[in-house]
């Protein structure tokens, strides 16, 4: 069977998934039976496949489970502390008369903090404080996470971690003033249409149905219940990851383990050694069940990444034949195309996405300079709205959102964006 009837039968086998998925199907069994197909359809050997399929993929993925872990376990110090439910109260009283300014400033202290931070440790750590901030001015769970994703998302361009990631299949790209440039302005671009998002939808916005949207993802209170009074001090606790990163280089588990003790220690939780005991070993426990869903699904998603790589170079035929030479041309044909690069597409370059790298690279057409922005904008739209990615399908379990919605609000207003960017790409790299 030849390469291109191959990458045909993959794309078909693809588009069936994604029907299965905006239906409402399964994703830890769909990734699971993905990988399975594309082991079969890509005629990969069968020794090759139980290794680099199988066992790689998913023994690979422990470094990330053990930040989704401490994440958690960030999370629920938060919130059993009285941290999170008092913050959430305080921008309640400031935010409920104006939940729409209320929401633009989380959204854009969103993004501050992700120019620098990145991935899913230092998400979790935040989205668990500003996720129940944007619910307690009553905005709908649907529109927070999506709009908290895509804020993750615009900063990404200037993100330097995630800039020497992409840099490895455009060796010859530069983290210059002429990138920054153009970073800063599709940045701005994003975040503009987070904001215009925010804006459209403000009419659903509910500070009536706050209480019950925060206890949806336990952080609301019960009727009789106060919350309760920790120091002012104690606010600070959510940004302490992100400094000791930002500051020291910390990784992400030893700066979230000292903002979890230093958040047991000021609100009263270590003032004896029974206490402190008993609630380190609830709050693990209760972190631990919150995400057992979460770690099953990215270990079925990490095999399935494993078959798209080995068959990533079944789809170079089809590039090849389709390739354009116009710089123009090809930038609106990829922010068109965009969507691609979801559920890890042809588009994604941590994903099937490499074969098209590859290709485009190897044909000398083009400049590393133009070809990394051109991919990497597709890219940061599965980023920034693609459930494929880790720390969207942790606020989405967080959250208690259905991926179909997730995927019907933030798709939009991602396409868009992809094709504002992809001219932009032109006119500063074409």
């Amino acid at each position: 069977m030849s390469s291109t009837v191959i990458a045909i039968l993959l794309l078909v086998s693809f588009a069936l998934f994604i029907g299965y998925i905006l239906k409402g199907g399964n994703l830890m069994i769909g990734f699971f039976v993905m990988a399975i197909l594309w082991s079969i359809i890509g005629q990969i050997p069968f020794n090759i496949a139980i290794q680099k399929v199988f066992a790689e993929p998913a023994t690979n993925y422990g470094p990330t489970i053990i930040y989704i872990v401490f994440g958690s376990w960030f999370g629920r110090v938060l919130v059993d502390s009285g941290i999170a439910p008092a913050i959430s109260e305080t921008t309640n009283k400031i935010g409920r008369k104006r939940p729409l300014l209320a929401a633009i400033l989380v959204i854009i202290v969103t993004a501050f903090i992700f120019v620098s931070a990145y991935g899913v440790g230092s998400v979790i750590a935040i989205g668990v404080i500003l996720l129940p901030i944007m619910l307690s001015v009553g905005i709908p769970r649907k529109i927070a996470i999506t709009a908290f994703a895509m804020a993750i998302g615009a900063p990404m361009y200037i993100n330097v971690v995630l800039y020497n990631q992409i840099k490895v299949f455009f060796p010859q790209a530069a983290y210059n003033a002429s990138y920054l440039h153009f970073g800063v302005i599709a940045m701005l671009v994003q975040l503009a249409a987070v904001i215009i998002f925010l804006t459209v939808f403000r009419k659903k916005f509910n500070p009536d149905q706050a209480e019950e949207n925060l206890k949806a993802i336990g952080a609301g209170m019960d009727d009789d219940q106060k919350v309760k009074e920790v120091p002012k001090i104690a606010f600070v606790i959510p940004i302490i990851p992100v400094l000791m990163n930002m500051l020291f280089h910390w990784d992400a588990v030893p700066a979230l383990t000292l903002a979890t003790l230093l958040g047991t220690l000021l609100t009263g939780n270590m003032k004896n050694y029974k206490k402190f005991v008993n609630f380190i070993n609830e709050s693990v426990k209760h972190a631990i069940a919150d995400i057992a869903g979460l770690v099953m699904f990215l270990m079925s998603l990490a095999m399935f990444t494993g078959a798209a790589s080995l068959n990533a170079a079944r789809f170079k035929p089809i590039f090849e034949a389709i390739l354009p030479n116009s710089h123009l041309i090809l930038a609106i044909s990829v922010g068109v195309l965009a969507p691609l690069a979801l559920f890890r597409g042809p588009l994604h370059v941590w994903g099937a996405g490499a074969a098209t790298a590859a290709v485009l690279s190897s044909t000398g057409l083009f400049a590393d300079s133009f070809l990394l922005p051109l991919l990497y904008v597709p890219t940061l739209m599965a980023v920034s709205t693609d459930i494929t990615q880790s720390w969207n399908l942790w606020g989405l379990d967080y959250m208690k959102v259905s991926s179909k919605d997730f995927l019907k609000y933030g798709v939009p207003v991602m396409w868009f964006v992809s094709i504002i960017n992809e001219i932009l790409v032109f006119k500063f790299f074409g």
